[in-house]
């Protein structure tokens, strides 16, 4: 390998590291008394998901604001009610007709309280705002319902059970704006309706708006790599917009969302909020996101949510949207059949997503309804994959091996020429057309691969699946890494002082495969330098696709082994050089002088 391979080896390693450190978010603090503190503030317990404590929060706008419409609803009694299903446990308040609460039972926190994805803090969410014809700016969150419940009732549904929620703003006696919602005992989701009765002089600018105005509450232990995957998104005339906050106390907006507009989401990493219409088109949206600093070095971006809704000032009008709260699980946001799992970390579109949509998480799924235990998932996993990809490994390992053989003519090659660059290229040149080496062909296989590589770290880095599920020992969490020891001390650039067991199991077999490739006195140093950087950039990365990794570098030691065996004494031999034919015409002029004679 001449000196310019070398430095492209790397710059390419360099681009690598920086890309990774990029992307790689930093390794979760040992739990803590301050870490316990900072994780209360996102993990609701119990006992606090209550109408005592929803009501200690209602906020109010003052009367003043509201106008001559709007102002007798800001005071009231409030009620609510619980509508639990196999799925779920929400609440909801008459207090601004708003979802209080919104708890997933079949998921936990990273301490193992039920998981609640609506801010209970801000009073509840999911509210109305437009313009009153007498310049208010009006949100129902503000105001109070009547509803058609009693205050506490519990309603409980089971399979494809419904529950019809009636909400009504009494304006006056012929104006009223009438919001029903209908939950679903199967479904991580709810249809509402608005209904605007008599509001063609109350309601201005023949328009109003759908808001969900406080994004997602976080749930996992480590909020920086909850935030590296937070935005908000929209589907508009069927092309994606995304905000994304990404710096700190700025305010990021994207209000030039125009058109019809599919649906408007927002996510974290494992759970996302996405609004639907479902009658009338939508005139646009509207995105606003803020990143802010939390202690223990933490970090929250929160983002809010509009879609702006055509007013036509009929007596009677109405609209109907479907709300979705729950995993990002593909199958569970494919069912709405209007592209949110666009939202998932699946990689790029044109080339990366489409092998994990249609080959990784089918494979994965599939292979899950018969093996109980996802650790065990994946190393079976590795096993296929290596086996898809045993073709082109193979290729590049014999390629490499060749090389190797190689090595002593190229050596006195660049021991004759070392004066004379150019006739050593030559040279080396003539040598690889001899013996029908291609110094390529060790690379280009691996090339071929990266495309499957990078849609199984998309994939299995951001997989709901295997959030909290443990393996064997030490490895209690496959989403998170697997952290066996702590520092003293930080090591400088990547930042580390926890170390991954899995990581550093992935570097060692790294190592060993560099290690029985390697025969090149003077590349001794990437043998070692790769595997250590790999070990440090994969050090905060899941453990679940670290185990993927790992598993994956073992098959290809034992493969590596193999054909080693198979070719250790397999001499080299020139390739013979091809005879030119001529072309037809030659061919032809043969054919005649064959018959002349």
């Amino acid at each position: 390998m001449d000196r310019n391979t070398i430095i492209g080896f790397i710059l390419i390693g360099l681009v690598l590291m920086i890309w990774m450190m990029l992307n790689a978010p930093p390794p979760p603090h040992p739990a803590s008394a301050t870490d316990s503190v900072a994780a209360f503030r996102h993990s609701e317990k119990p006992d606090t998901i209550n109408a005592t404590a929803a009501r200690k929060e209602t906020k109010t706008e003052p009367g003043d604001t509201l106008g001559k419409y709007f102002s007798h609803l800001a005071h009231g009694q409030e009620k609510t009610l619980v509508v639990e299903t196999d799925l779920y446990r929400a609440e909801i308040s008459t207090a601004g007709g708003s979802i209080r609460s919104w708890v997933l039972k079949g998921y936990k926190t990273w301490d193992q309280y039920p998981v609640n994805l609506v801010n209970l803090e801000k009073g509840g969410d999911f509210n109305l705002t437009f313009y009153s014809s007498d310049g208010k700016r009006i949100n129902t969150r503000g105001l109070f319902f009547e509803a058609n419940y009693a205050d506490g009732q519990v309603v409980k549904l089971t399979g494809s059970d419904s529950f019809k929620v009636g909400l009504s703003l009494k304006i006056n006696e012929h104006s009223r704006i009438v919001k029903d919602l209908i939950f679903y005992g199967n479904l991580y989701s709810f249809d509402a309706s608005y209904g605007f009765e008599g509001m063609e002089n109350i309601l201005s600018n023949f328009e109003y708006q759908v808001t969900w105005g406080y994004g997602l509450r976080y749930v996992e232990h480590n909020s920086v790599d909850e935030s590296n995957f937070a935005k908000a998104s929209a589907m508009a005339g069927g092309e994606i917009s995304e905000l994304d906050a990404t710096k700190f106390d700025e305010t990021f907006v994207d209000s030039n969302i125009s058109g019809r507009v599919s649906w408007v989401a927002t996510r974290n990493k494992y759970f996302a909020l996405a609004m639907i219409p479902r009658e009338k088109e939508s005139r646009g949206a509207y995105l606003e996101g803020k990143r802010v600093r939390l202690r223990d070095e933490g970090v929250k971006e929160n983002y809010s949510l509009e879609l702006n809704m055509p007013y036509t000032a009929q007596p009677l009008e109405t609209d109907r949207f479907t709300v979705f709260l729950g995993p990002l699980d593909f199958d569970v946001v494919k069912h709405y059949q209007v592209g949110i799992e666009s939202i998932m970390s699946l990689g790029a579109a044109w080339i990366i997503r489409p092998i994990s949509q249609y080959v990784i998480i089918p494979l994965f799924k599939f292979l899950r309804y018969f093996i109980p235990n996802y650790g065990l998932v994946l190393i079976v996993f590795s096993l296929i994959i290596k086996l898809a990809l045993y073709p082109l490994t193979k290729s590049s390992l014999k390629s490499m091996q060749r090389m190797q053989a190689l090595q002593p003519m190229m050596n006195e090659i660049r021991e004759k020429y070392k004066d004379d660059p150019q006739k050593m290229n030559q040279q080396v040149m003539r040598l690889y057309k001899e013996y029908g080496v291609n110094p390529a062909g060790g690379c280009l296989p691996l090339l071929l691969q990266l495309p499957i590589l990078y849609a199984l770290w998309a994939v299995f880095s951001s997989a709901i699946q295997l959030r909290q599920a443990s393996f064997v020992w030490w490895i209690k969490d496959l989403a998170v890494p697997d952290i066996v020891a702590t520092l003293p001390f930080k090591i400088p650039i990547f930042n580390i002082d926890k170390i991954s067991g899995l990581a550093l199991l992935m570097g060692i077999t790294m190592f060993v495969q560099q290690k029985m490739s390697v025969k090149d006195p003077r590349q001794k140093m990437m043998v070692w330098m790769m595997p250590v950087l790999m070990t440090l950039m994969f050090n905060a990365f899941p453990s679940g696709l670290n185990l993927y990794y790992f598993v994956f570098n073992l098959l290809s030691i034992l493969q590596q082994a193999w054909v080693n065996k198979q070719h250790k004494n397999e001499p080299l031999r020139k390739v013979e050089p091809k005879k030119k034919s001529g072309g037809l015409i030659s061919k032809l002029a043969k054919e005649l002088r064959d018959v002349k004679r």
